[in-house]
């Protein structure tokens, strides 16, 4: 897969997680983020995406400690939360 078609369905999961709370917290991030992503920074995040989202957003959060899997730079840009922007509207 090229590199627009996959960045398209990582979006695509990012912003339709079920709940605006994680879409805000999950698409957010990766509007934010993910043009200085590397292929490693894009594989942390889709094994991300296959976590629950209420994992997610206390790993964010923290009011839970993320797995060793999860932890390090990108845990904690994820868990800075200033990307996130609830005026958005239609995603």
């Amino acid at each position: 897969m090229d590199r627009d078609a996959r960045l398209r369905r990582i979006r695509y999961r990012a912003w339709h997680r079920g709940t605006r709370e994680a879409d805000f917290l999950i698409g957010g991030f990766f509007d934010c983020c993910h043009a200085e992503w590397g292929d490693d920074e894009l594989a942390w995040f889709e094994a991300l995406l296959e976590e629950q989202d209420v994992d997610i957003m206390a790993w964010a959060i923290g009011t839970a400690q993320p797995p060793e899997r999860f932890a390090g730079p990108m845990m904690k840009r994820l868990q800075r939360t200033d990307y996130i922007d609830t005026t958005r509207d239609g995603v």
